[in-house]
């Protein structure tokens, strides 16, 4: 379970939450709404490496295009290639 706190309660026992943060994240308050995290450094770098950059197509050189175009999908994923089936949420 994730821990708690009020930001004056982070602010006085900073030490405490810091150790708190480094078993689960702890999510501060301020004004009784969630608005930070105090997480282990280990588990920051871990979702960074998962974010995702969305780039317009309009914005890629010539040279990127063409890679685009050339690239083959990786043994296994052919799955991906299936039109998604507009009723399967239904």
């Amino acid at each position: 379970m994730t821990a708690t706190a009020t930001a004056a309660e982070v602010s006085k026992n900073f030490g405490a939450y810091q150790d708190e943060a480094v078993r689960e994240p702890v999510i501060i308050t301020k004004n009784g709404r969630p608005r930070t995290v105090l997480m282990a450094y280990e588990d920051f770098m871990r979702l960074s490496k998962r974010d995702r950059q969305v780039q317009l197509t309009a914005a890629l050189s010539e040279d990127e295009i063409v890679a685009v175009e050339q690239s083959e999908m990786a043994e296994g994923h052919e799955h991906l290639n299936a039109e998604p089936d507009p009723h399967a949420a239904d």
